[in-house]
């Protein structure tokens, strides 16, 4: 069955009549700039955060290329049907590919993209499916598909808009919702990350309006763009891939047998990295110990040159050797026997970064204090809203991921610096400005059978509010 048939009489008059619209606004543009030079740099400013430099990049209805040059990509490719757009763009911008072509059919472009997108392209196609169909020869696992669209809402004021010679006039359009293009993505084999709503008012001095009142309740409602980001729908890994559990431990001594004798093997190979954190007992030489007595288990020992768990797990993850990085707490609250389900939500695709939640099932009488619990409650609700993902638990210490993506993450740190001693935000940060699909994963949290936490109640809990108002600096309101 021809899934992508070609197209009816209706469908070429509808391509060649948008052909020669924007071969027209393209020769216009030479003479007319119109009110959209405002709306346009804030989606520069948008897509500058969400796609970072030195990447594949694809755009499908570049226009005149000015989007893609402002990315910096290792690999630019701008495509519109216009020729007049075309040859705009390749004046402007010959650093870059600009070609001729229509997105129903791609099949003389070559090669994968890291990043794909469609801005303001999606309500102007003849067949959305099908070009979205055409974007998966063109993609990793890893690609990144970001679409912007119109607002229906604001059809009637566009409509003015172009009335009046303040915008580019426009053939009538899809008018798409997010559902609608959760939808689309869904039946052409892509999964839906993120949904934001963008641009309260495309006008000069709207800062404030477009990078904080667009993202509150109820202005969020007026916004002029939908933003989604999806991802090629997982698929199962087909290798097995080997795991490193990477294990902070600070006055652990009398849980370090019990860590050798309970972490499962998984994938083809299972490895213990410990980063011992200057303790007050003998912990390190109980690694040592056990160490020596389970020398079929590959195991390394490493003693923290810093302070704090995130200088350790970082010791810990650029020491291992395995495809999958694992935390593990060494309290043992969170059950090594738990461990197999991340690695299952991982290696089967449903999730690039899981992250342990501790705040879902019932817990041990001790495990959590009630103040911690209702805190922990509070910031789950706080970075979930700030984040765009679900994020249920932001201190549970079990997080997993591959090696790669941490490496990406550890490659882009400097976006926002060293802040965190926890390590668990500059992941879950990291994860989410790189577009991961985050996955909550609910554990049952025990209570401890040796030693004491080492988390402040009041004094880590003061450190999370700060780590709200940053996430909100660099993450939300940008």
């Amino acid at each position: 069955m021809n899934i992508n048939p070609p197209f009816d009489e209706a469908g070429k008059t509808y391509q060649q009549t948008r052909v020669a619209h924007w071969n027209t606004v393209a020769k216009k543009r030479d003479h007319w700039k119109g009110m959209g030079r405002s709306y346009h740099l804030r989606l520069i400013e948008i897509y500058q955060f969400l796609v970072h430099p030195h990447q594949r990049v694809l755009e499908i209805g570049c226009g005149m290329g000015g989007l893609l040059a402002h990315l910096n990509p290792s690999r630019g490719v701008g495509i519109d049907f216009s020729a007049e757009m075309i040859a705009r763009a390749k004046r402007r911008h010959p650093e870059y590919e600009y070609l001729q072509m229509d997105a129903h059919d791609l099949s003389a472009l070559e090669g994968e993209f890291d990043v794909i997108i469609l801005s303001d392209t999606i309500n102007d196609l003849w067949d959305v499916q099908r070009v979205l169909e055409q974007l998966k020869r063109l993609c990793t696992p890893n690609t990144r598909v970001i679409l912007n669209f119109y607002s229906h809402l604001w059809q009637v004021p566009l409509n003015i808009a172009q009335s009046l010679n303040l915008a580019a006039p426009m053939q009538y359009q899809n008018w798409f919702t997010p559902a609608d293009t959760n939808n689309m993505l869904h039946l052409a084999g892509f999964e839906s990350i993120r949904i934001t709503r963008e641009i309260l008012f495309p006008l000069p001095l709207s800062g404030l309006a477009n990078r904080y009142l667009v993202k509150m309740w109820p202005f969020n409602s007026f916004a002029l763009s939908n933003f989604v980001i999806a991802r090629p729908a997982a698929k199962p890994a087909t290798d097995n891939p080997s795991v490193s559990v990477v294990i902070a431990a600070r006055n652990e001594a009398g849980n370090i047998k019990a860590i050798f004798e309970r972490v499962p093997k998984m994938g083809s190979k299972t490895e213990i990295v410990f980063v011992e954190g200057h303790s007050k007992d003998n912990t390190y030489e109980a690694i040592e110990k056990e160490m020596a007595l389970h020398p079929e288990i590959p195991s390394q020992l490493y003693r923290q040159p810093g302070i704090g768990k995130a200088d350790a797990i970082r010791l810990g993850f650029d020491k291992a050797t395995c495809d999958i990085l694992m935390i593990l707490d060494a309290d043992l609250t969170v059950p090594p026997e738990d461990l197999p389900r991340f690695y299952d939500a991982l290696v089967s695709g449903k999730g690039e970064f899981i992250n342990g939640v501790r705040l879902v099932y019932p817990m041990e009488k001790e495990a959590m204090r009630t103040l911690n619990f209702l805190g922990n409650k509070f910031f789950s609700l706080a970075f979930s809203w700030l984040l765009g993902q679900s994020i249920k638990d932001t201190l549970c210490g079990t997080k997993v991921m591959r090696k790669e993506d941490y490496q990406d993450i550890a490659a882009n740190r400097s976006y926002f610096g060293d802040f965190d001693p926890f390590g668990d935000f500059d992941l879950i940060f990291g994860a989410a400005k790189l577009n991961r699909r985050i996955i909550d994963l609910p554990v049952r949290y025990r209570e401890r059978t040796y030693g004491e936490t080492n988390i402040s109640r009041w004094k880590h809990g003061f450190l999370l509010l700060r780590m709200v108002a940053f996430a909100a600096r660099r993450i939300k309101f940008v």
